[in-house]
């Protein structure tokens, strides 16, 4: 039993040290003047604070701060909201209709964007989408809402039919009941929604780069990533930005994990 203890410690261990590592990597790069040539692995002798200042104004991160801001808060709006309205019916109704319209939207899960990119590009520049709010919205909302759809599903199985049936004889409709009684209720797997998806977009390089394109528009993994080029190579004040732009997400995280494991734990069993 002790080894058997010991063992699961130990993979423990190592599994947290991998997922620190990095983070390790990044501090001391962030922390360390950009002269200094020493392995990253090493601590700073010298701490220089002015790679978080250089990185916020040599890639305007103000700016880029809102542009995510505006497109992860309107990209999660929308998920949330048409991912539990589209997932009630599909979990209460299970008609054939309704089981195939699932089995679409989830088989879309394995779909990889990127293979579509051409396409999609050309598409964006006829309908005047390029270097629009409104037209990476819709990227992210299109490819984020499969899987809240899926956990949606899932996590509203779980919640007993009699409510419905009660709340309909005290006479409300489906779309009262909806808003009143379920919603209420899909707190924790709407935490998982909205960490898993909020995360995705206000990370994502690959649409960004690609779609907004304009210097005022550029997002935050777009603006750092500016700083390399031929001639070029700004590691420390990237690693100093990206420990910024990690902190919205991180503070996120951690006031929702409750909500967060409880939630992709009752979705993920039921879908």
């Amino acid at each position: 039993m002790k080894t058997k203890k010991g063992i699961t410690y130990a993979v423990s261990i190592a599994i947290t040290l991998l997922h620190i590592l990095p983070f390790y990597l990044l501090l001391t790069t962030s922390l360390k003047p950009i002269t200094d040539l020493s392995s990253k692995w090493r601590l700073p002798t010298k701490i220089d604070w002015s790679n978080f200042t250089k990185a916020w104004e040599g890639a305007d991160l103000g700016r880029a701060f809102i542009n995510n801001f505006v497109i992860t808060a309107f990209a999660l709006l929308i998920v949330i909201l048409l991912g539990s309205c589209a997932a009630y019916p599909l979990s209460r109704f299970q008609t054939k209709l309704n089981k195939s319209v699932y089995t679409v939207i989830i088989a879309t899960l394995i779909v990889p964007p990127l293979t579509i990119l051409v396409p999609l590009y050309q598409f964006y520049i006829d309908i005047n989408g390029m270097n629009t709010y409104w037209g990476v919205i819709l990227l992210h909302v299109t490819f984020s809402l499969p899987m809240a759809v899926f956990l949606y599903t899932g996590f509203i199985g779980t919640i007993p039919r009699e409510l419905d049936e009660a709340a309909m004889i005290d006479g409300l409709s489906r779309f009262r009941l909806f808003f009143t009684i379920i919603l209420p209720l899909l707190k924790p797997i709407m935490a998982t929604v909205l960490i898993m998806t909020g995360i995705h977009v206000w990370n994502d390089y690959q649409f960004s780069v690609f779609f907004l394109q304009k210097v005022d528009m550029r997002t935050i993994t777009v603006a750092l990533a500016s700083f390399f080029g031929p001639n070029t190579n700004r590691i420390n004040w990237v690693a100093a930005g990206s420990l910024l732009a990690a902190l919205p997400a991180t503070l996120l995280y951690l006031f929702m994990q409750r909500w967060f494991i409880s939630g992709l734990a009752s979705g993920a069993v039921k879908g």
